[in-house]
């Protein structure tokens, strides 16, 4: 085997449609555009929303809703999750990286931890935001409650 006899795989690829090459290619006359109409002229380009004429959804439905761009979204964390890892992996530290590690969250995620739940380890949580009840309770067990 050399360079001069490789061949794709059988079925790996396919001809081209060779279109507007005359009336005995089958695809001559009309090029596959089928017969007048905006489509079948050369420049057209059809309007993001366009549908024929009639109003377009989105001019038919009403506006509504805010989205505020500041918002900071937050991948909320319970104490209990915390006590389960804390309990399982048997470490003295919970932090981003050991949250990611376990699957609970993804390297882009903010965390916050939020106060549901029995917390009895004695552990320092870091994390960007705790809750007021969160904070209360790791601190009450002796930890240690660290935003980043």
């Amino acid at each position: 085997m050399d360079l001069s006899n490789l061949k794709p795989a059988a079925g790996s690829t396919k001809n081209s449609k060779r279109i507007g090459r005359g009336q005995g290619s089958g695809r001559g006359g009309t090029s596959t555009r089928g017969h007048k109409g905006a489509k079948s002229r050369s420049g057209y380009s059809r309007k993001v929303g366009f549908e024929g004429g009639q109003m377009p959804i989105y001019r038919r439905l009403p506006k509504y809703g805010f989205r505020n761009i500041n918002r900071v979204e937050y991948r909320s964390i319970n104490l209990d999750v915390i006590q389960e890892l804390a309990t399982s992996l048997n470490v003295e530290v919970i932090d981003i990286n050991t949250l990611i590690e376990s699957g609970i969250a993804s390297k882009n995620d903010r965390i916050k931890i939020l106060g549901r739940g029995e917390f009895t380890a004695k552990v320092e949580v870091k994390a960007h935001a705790f809750s007021a009840n969160a904070a209360k309770a790791i601190e009450s067990n002796g930890g240690q409650a660290t935003k980043i």
